[in-house]
């Protein structure tokens, strides 16, 4: 791919960046946690879902779209998706940004989930809940072992919790049913699990859902504190970064599909009324 030249502005706004709607739900952590920065969200909601596409496609994809940030002015960007984190972060890091801009960053989900989760078990049996495509890139396990090789993951894709969110079905019966079930088949591959993370940043959306099908004594991890947590970390270590942030508390949301289905939907991941821009990518 061509790398287009981007915005030398000194400073800018954080970006955020999703394959669809899960990504609000960290936007709104983050947002809370550190309300004084400026954000643009950028949802690729006319290509989404990436969870079942190639590594090829959404690192392709993810890497569009982190430069249409970079060229809005951001420094950093937060991939907020699990699929786009587990297929794409590593050769953008490694391979793009030094072409791209050595100074600006790109940061994902997994890693500060693993870094927590790892501290959170006592049987040392994880269970991991998440879209096929996160699932199929083992980045969870690789990422577990480089902390704790003692780890044993056990993994479960739920293929329908994602569009049964965005189609406003999860308050169903149906949609109970599949969550029962992949819950069920994950605590049957391994009962000594005391610890699921929720691998997908829809799943907070439906967690008292999945907490009603889980024994009590199993924790449930959702990512959008920890994520939100390891951002304000990171900031703190990183003042050089962190100069580079604007902040005026302000916030843009950013689609490729039409701005008033991405309105619409977004309100099931947001308690507020959004206005968004659309955008065209390629």
């Amino acid at each position: 791919m061509i790398h287009k030249d981007v915005s030398d502005k000194y400073i800018g706004p954080i970006g955020i960046f999703d394959s669809g709607y899960g990504g609000l739900t960290i936007l709104e952590k983050i947002r809370s946690a550190l309300p004084e920065y400026d954000y643009i969200y950028l949802g690729d909601n006319a290509r989404t879902p990436y969870g079942t596409r190639s590594f090829d496609v959404v690192y392709r994809y993810t890497l569009e779209c982190v430069t249409h940030l970079f060229e809005m002015g951001c420094h950093l960007v937060i991939i907020a998706c699990n699929t786009a984190s587990a297929k794409a972060l590593r050769s953008i890091q490694q391979n793009d940004l030094p072409l791209i801009d050595p100074n600006r960053r790109v940061l994902g989900v997994i890693r500060p989930t693993v870094e927590s989760v790892v501290e959170l078990t006592k049987t040392k049996h994880i269970g991991l809940l998440a879209t096929s495509g996160t699932v199929q890139s083992n980045s969870y396990p690789l990422e577990i072992q480089k902390l704790n090789q003692d780890i044993v993951l056990a993994s479960e894709a739920c293929p329908m919790w994602v569009p049964l969110i965005e189609n406003n079905e999860h308050k169903t019966k149906g949609a109970d049913f599949f969550i029962k079930k992949n819950i069920e088949q994950l605590l049957f591959s391994d009962q000594l699990i005391d610890t699921v993370i929720l691998g997908c940043t829809h799943y907070p959306i439906i967690l008292n859902q999945i907490k009603s099908f889980l024994p009590e004594n199993i924790q449930v991890v959702s990512q959008g504190d920890l994520v939100a947590a390891s951002l304000a970390n990171y900031l703190q270590r990183h003042p050089e970064i962190d100069s580079k942030c604007s902040k005026n508390h302000s916030i843009r949301y950013l689609t490729t599909e039409s701005v008033e289905k991405f309105a619409t939907s977004a309100s099931i991941f947001l308690n507020e009324r959004i206005n968004a821009e659309h955008i065209d990518l390629g």
